[in-house]
């Protein structure tokens, strides 16, 4: 029941099912349009990811960090750099789901900033989270859809995760450097044995089709039943319905001859597509922005940049956006209202500053 309660509840859900079902009345989906291998590989990625929450890997080492700061600026960069690592492997939202919760504990105990940090620790979500296939259900997407090699994705996304990194770690030293007492690492079990083995089946993910993809996802789901089949109940349904809703709802649109004309109008370039991407994910976010436009365009490499960028910005940039906004209001004891200001402030900039550097790669051929 609980189950279904938050796949009902989750926002974006209730807007691709709506657009859906009014699709519907204009065409009937084909089933060729679907990407199975799309849906396979986020039902492994999401699996995992709930594998390793359970497991509390990031929990041990955000702890470890913790004991290692001793003073506001080291804290808060420790924290970023942590998240970003984390989002590369774990995904966005988990990332901000562990994290954040984590340093506000810390912060209200000993009075440290909030606002700041926490805005940094949700950013560096994001970036990392760019930056390999499995941190991005849209990633995996791309790799599914355009068939890109390993060494092509990681070469179109390593300069944004340079650049990115230099802003962030940058933004970092704007925090005072006040003197924070020594905390004990809390004792957190982690069943070693089963992390190993999660990571083995992690690095056979078939994302760049070392195996096909449904071996790595019926060995993510036996994992989870072995571990505990409790973590089925964690498992993001929403989102993997969401994705196959807009593939239905893309199948649909795709056989509206208006429809298609009016999108290819906005996609005819690889600059053209790399701004679409960014400004349809500031309304409707960033995974479904790239399931529209990615099945109108051949610019692989303009939709990466473009859907990950877009992720910064509005709330809906991206579902981290809004779990990094619930998060706080639900552990903070810092304004709400302020945080929201300062928050806004630091992902719009960030979003011109990145808009402006994938806009340079892209005119330039970077």
């Amino acid at each position: 029941m609980t189950v279904l309660k938050n796949i009902f509840k989750d926002r974006i859900f209730q807007i691709s099912l709506v657009i859906t079902i009014i699709s519907l009345f204009f065409a009937r989906p084909r089933i060729s349009d679907i990407n199975f291998h799309t849906l396979y590989s986020v039902t492994a990625m999401l699996c995992l990811i709930q594998i390793y929450a359970y497991l509390h890997v990031l929990d041990i080492l955000a702890y470890k960090l913790t004991s290692l700061a001793d003073n506001t600026r080291k804290l808060t960069l420790l924290f970023t750099l942590l998240s970003v690592l984390s989002g590369m492997f774990l995904g966005n939202d988990i990332t901000v789901l562990t994290l954040i919760p984590l340093y506000l504990n810390v912060a209200k105990k000993y009075q440290l900033p909030q606002i700041y940090p926490t805005t940094l620790i949700g950013m560096g979500a994001n970036i990392g989270a760019a930056f390999t296939p499995w941190g991005n259900p849209h990633n995996i997407f791309i790799v599914s859809n355009y068939n890109v090699p390993a060494n092509v994705f990681f070469a179109w996304s390593t300069p944004y995760l340079i650049v990115s990194l230099v802003i962030l770690i940058a933004t970092c030293f704007f925090l005072p450097k006040d003197h924070i007492p020594v905390n004990q690492t809390e004792n957190i079990h982690v069943n070693w044995r089963m992390t190993i083995l999660t990571t083995a089946v992690f690095f056979f993910f078939g994302v760049f089709s070392i195996v096909p993809i449904y071996y790595p996802m019926i060995a993510a789901l036996l994992l989870a039943l072995l571990i505990n089949p409790r973590i089925y109940l964690k498992i993001d349904y929403a989102l993997l319905l969401t994705f196959t809703l807009f593939f239905i709802f893309i199948s649909d649109i795709q056989q509206i001859p208006l429809i298609v004309g009016l999108i290819h109008m906005t996609v005819y370039s690889e600059g053209s597509t790399y701004l679409t991407s960014i400004i349809s994910s500031q309304f409707i976010s960033n995974v479904p922005s790239t399931i529209l436009v990615g099945k109108f365009t051949n610019f692989a490499k303009a939709l990466l940049l473009g859907s990950n960028i877009g992720g910064f910005g509005s709330v809906v940039g991206s579902m981290a956006n809004m779990l990094v906004l619930k998060t706080f209001n639900q552990h903070s004891s810092a304004s709400k209202r302020k945080f929201f200001k300062h928050w806004t402030i630091l992902q719009f900039s960030g979003l011109i500053i990145l808009t402006i550097v994938g806009w340079l790669r892209i005119y330039f051929n970077i």
